[in-house]
């Protein structure tokens, strides 16, 4: 009897285990705080991709791509790097008042190719400036589309500011109607999104609340952009709330890999204070 209790707890762990789909490792940073004042003072980053929110449970976001602007544009180093089996983790001396943008950015090519009677895809990590080296010789029918993430927080240190937010035309960008470093739990927020340069309407906007682990509902907002790229978001408490901007992905024939289109996904975490 007890054998089979076994059997059949495993049985349900496992089918939990499958139902849980991939997309739901969500990529994020946690800075110690995102509002801050004095002359000489420091912020520190979490990053990791988890399914709990602001947990370390799966493994460590890398920092390869992590750089961090001042106020005024000039790149800020990213100081005391260190990775770990869940999470990695970093500092950033804010030296000057105003916002400053932390960001991993990544650029690369989806695709695919045909070869001896197979369509193959470009395996991950293919770039523009790799893209010659990565199809096979005798490779025709090549396929290629853009692919952007970006994962970027703000930081302000006194009143905030704006400087950091002129678009550089490329994949996703959020252009603050609301500075992401003004929210208040109770007062509703917009945000504009760009995709390459252009409001991005009709695109899927996700809001989750942290601190997941310890409620029984999500507590998710699904939105999506009106035609001039903007989305309004009412925040019902103060805390941590993770946001995340993706163009919808194609769907193919069944059974059949989905086409190749252009791809962006945009993430960000905000802190929403107490009124």
């Amino acid at each position: 009897m007890r054998k089979q209790i076994l059997g059949l707890v495993a049985t349900v762990a496992i089918a939990a285990m499958a139902a849980v789909p991939a997309s739901a490792h969500r990529q994020w940073m946690m800075p110690s705080s995102t509002v801050l004042s004095g002359d000489d003072v420091w912020v520190t980053v979490d990053a990791a991709v988890s399914n709990d929110l602001f947990y370390f449970e799966h493994q460590p976001l890398r920092l390869d791509a992590m750089k961090a602007w001042a106020p005024d544009g000039t790149e800020v180093a990213i100081e005391n790097k260190a990775t770990g089996r869940y999470r990695s983790t970093f500092d950033v001396h804010l030296t000057q008042k105003g916002t400053y943008r932390i960001a991993s950015v990544a650029d690369m090519l989806m695709g695919s190719y045909d070869l001896n009677g197979k369509t193959e895809r470009l395996p991950r990590g293919t770039t523009a400036a790799n893209l010659a080296e990565r199809i096979p010789a005798g490779a025709t029918n090549v396929k290629t589309a853009e692919a952007n993430n970006r994962n970027e927080i703000f930081v302000t240190v006194g009143e905030p500011t704006t400087t950091l937010f002129k678009p550089v035309g490329k994949g996703i960008e959020l252009v603050p109607v609301t500075h992401p470093n003004d929210l208040i739990a109770g007062e509703a927020a917009t945000f504009q999104f760009l995709l390459d340069g252009k409001p991005a309407a009709d695109l899927p906007v996700t809001v989750i609340p942290g601190g997941i682990r310890y409620r029984d509902q999500l507590g998710d907002q699904h939105l999506k952009t009106d035609a001039d790229g903007k989305v309004e978001i009412n925040w019902a408490e103060p805390g941590m709330y993770w946001l995340n901007v993706t163009t919808p992905q194609a769907g193919g024939d069944e059974g059949a890999p989905p086409p190749i289109a252009r791809r962006a996904s945009y993430a960000t975490t905000l802190e929403v204070l107490a009124p």
